[in-house]
């Protein structure tokens, strides 16, 4: 059985829903119970980066972030708590019910089919969805969030299918890290954008918006010792099939122009 549902969305969504954000551990106690009742072969329960001590991630060259980071607990407000509450929730079923659970911290997951428009979308989605704005209305600038030198890792949805598997049918018990190690700026990601659209934007830095902490990153240590396996796609890889299956929907739905 399988737990990825959740109300979620970028920092945008996370900073000004945090009641609804937490609402999400109704979806992770009716799973669970669910799963205990049917006496489930194992559970997998999709986790986040966000469960991270917010003091281990204020310098935007952060120090990437090991499983034993999430404790003492100071995660994401609203979110981040929902997560944490969740992955303690999984071990004390396994241990006083004995359903065998699996828990992985996403960090950052981005690709096709993904949100990319309506508020719920993340940096990756929303910064291709700004540049075919840009590039199709012919205004050539864009807006950034911040100041630009935020640092995040993006996993490729590829990647994180396949550690999913890998995590499900594998012995590991305690959360695990599922993320790039592959470090970059928000003005990084505009960059990587921009030339996969063949273009260069004037930037409008909008330095009030929702902005999260200042850095994060991915320890792969353990998966890579405990699985010989971490996610490796290249953000530019990545980047460039979810821009051009965002841009054909974008035309699809508005045309060349908005």
């Amino acid at each position: 059985m399988y737990n990825l549902a959740a109300d979620m969305g970028g920092m945008g969504f996370i900073e000004n829903n945090k009641a609804r954000c937490m609402l999400s551990v109704l979806i992770s106690t009716h799973m669970l119970l669910a799963a205990r009742d049917a006496k489930g072969k194992r559970f997998f329960y999709s986790s986040s980066a966000c469960v991270y001590n917010g003091d281990k991630q204020k310098d935007a060259d952060v120090v990437p972030l090991k499983e034993e980071d999430a404790y003492p607990a100071m995660p994401e407000d609203g979110y981040g708590w929902e997560k944490l509450f969740t992955e303690r929730m999984c071990r004390h079923f396994r241990e006083d019910f004995g359903l065998p659970t699996r828990v992985a911290r996403f960090h950052n997951v981005y690709g096709p089919h993904g949100t990319w428009e309506g508020g719920r979308e993340k940096a990756p989605a929303a910064i291709c969805r700004k540049v075919i704005e840009a590039k199709l209305s012919g205004k050539r600038e864009i807006e950034i969030w911040g100041d630009g030198t935020r640092t995040r890792s993006f996993m490729y949805i590829d990647d994180c299918l396949q550690g999913i598997e890998m995590i499900m049918h594998g012995d590991i018990l305690e959360p695990i890290n599922l993320g790039s190690s592959e470090l970059v700026t928000v003005n990084g990601l505009v960059d990587i954008v921009e030339e996969i659209a063949g273009i260069k934007l004037t930037r409008k830095h909008k330095l009030d918006a929702p902005l999260g902490v200042n850095g994060r990153n991915s320890d792969n240590t353990m998966i890579q010792q405990r699985l010989g396996w971490e996610p490796s796609i290249p953000l530019r890889v990545g980047m460039a099939k979810t821009y051009a299956w965002i841009y054909d929907e974008y035309v699809a739905k508005y045309g060349k122009s908005k």
